[in-house]
């Protein structure tokens, strides 16, 4: 095990009708906010006016900021930027999922910034102080509502980038699992799918010495394994939102990483797709993880047996530990594949005319991952087994 630090200062306020603590919560870090979210879901649901309802009653000022995609685009990210700026605004509070949350965070670093914020995801530019950020919840899957990273593509190029340092960790998240009730089936799916890229990210690992967080590792991914095909059936089943909600939030809070050295290459190869054609993030890592897991099982051949015995209950071959790696592949294609989820670019409906340009830009700066270091050749060799 690696030596460590973990210290996580998100609250989280978990459970029914949290959201309405949002006016209190935000009332200690600023008088006048930038509202945050994406498209109209949340006024359908009734989710905004109880938002506006609390900000007003705690008597906190708002300015809006509606509009936010999939793949939160930098055009968007600079409006807000301008917009705080212009309405000397002092917190962002983001009311949706990890797109929402994650645009927030880019204009919380953007604000107090001279130059263009797209410098800190080329690596040009030091974070050195950010807005604060708040959260309300509405999609468990990217676990940006206590995490230190945001994701963010820049239309120009199709290029899609990540940034990560504590100071925009939110400093509260609301997360009440009713509000997930009406999420469409495929993006309760692609959520899930995100949520098990997090912790296999983590889970397979060169660190020798890491049985507890393997454990941990371990139990979470039973839990969504377990809970996603009932929420599938019922939508509105408290108890197994629930356990996926927090679920999302521990795979990507760190906890389960600590004494590890991660690996996050397939998530690099996923960026690729997503940010050139736009595809929803999980559905990308559904396609992505197990045509990586395939390239580099042999690397630790006992780790991915290990994987499939104790999270799909596959019987050890110990004569032949490779087949029943390859058993614990196999149940995890069958598993996104039960939640309709893609498990091929062919089934992701992406052609494969720009494989070779994804590769290349996935590994313009080095190579991509831990477990196995992975250069351009390496890139494009997973997309072609995810074909």
């Amino acid at each position: 095990m690696e030596n460590f630090v973990f210290q996580n200062p998100t609250k989280i306020i978990f459970g029914k009708d949290t959201e309405k603590q949002v006016g209190q919560e935000t009332k200690a870090w600023a008088d006048r906010v930038l509202l945050h979210y994406g498209g109209g879901s949340i006024k359908i649901t009734g989710l905004y006016d109880r938002v506006v309802a609390s900000l007003k009653a705690a008597g906190v000022d708002f300015v809006e900021l509606s509009g936010v995609q999939p793949n939160p685009r930098l055009s968007l990210i600079q409006e807000g930027i301008e917009l705080c700026r212009k309405h000397q605004i002092g917190f962002i509070l983001a009311v949706g999922g990890g797109s929402v949350i994650d645009s927030a965070k880019a204009i919380a670093v953007g604000v107090p910034y001279a130059g263009d914020v797209w410098d800190f995801f080329e690596g040009k530019a030091e974070i050195k102080t950010a807005l604060p950020v708040g959260v309300v919840l509405t999609i468990p899957a990217a676990g940006s509502e206590s995490s230190p990273a945001s994701v963010v593509t820049k239309e120009e190029g199709d290029l899609k980038r990540d940034i990560g340092t504590d100071l925009i960790r939110p400093k509260f998240a609301i997360l009440n699992p009713e509000l997930t009730f009406t999420l469409p089936p495929y993006q309760t799916a692609c959520g899930v799918a995100d949520i098990v890229a997090h912790i296999l990210e983590r889970y397979f690992t060169r660190t020798p010495d890491t049985d507890l967080s393997d454990r941990l590792c371990e139990a979470t991914l039973r839990t969504v394994i377990k809970n996603a095909p009932i929420v599938m059936q019922n939508p509105t089943d408290y108890a197994a939102r629930a356990e996926i909600m927090w679920a999302g939030t521990v795979a990507h809070n760190d906890l389960l990483g600590k004494g590890k050295v991660e690996d996050w290459g397939s998530h690099m190869i996923e960026h690729e797709l997503s940010g050139i054609y736009d595809v929803p993030h999980g559905a990308g890592l559904a396609v992505v993880f197990p045509a990586w897991m395939k390239y580099v099982y042999q690397e630790d051949v006992n780790l991915f047996a290990q994987f499939a015995v104790r999270v799909w209950d596959v019987e050890m071959d110990f004569a032949h530990p490779e087949r029943t790696a390859l058993a614990g592949i196999e149940r995890l294609k069958a598993f996104f594949r039960s939640l309709g989820l893609p498990v091929t670019l062919e089934e992701l409906k992406v052609g494969t005319d720009r494989l070779e340009e994804m590769a290349a830009k996935c590994t313009e700066r080095g190579p991509v991952g831990n477990f196995v270091k992975l250069d351009k050749e390496d890139v494009l060799a997973i997309y072609h087994l995810a074909k």
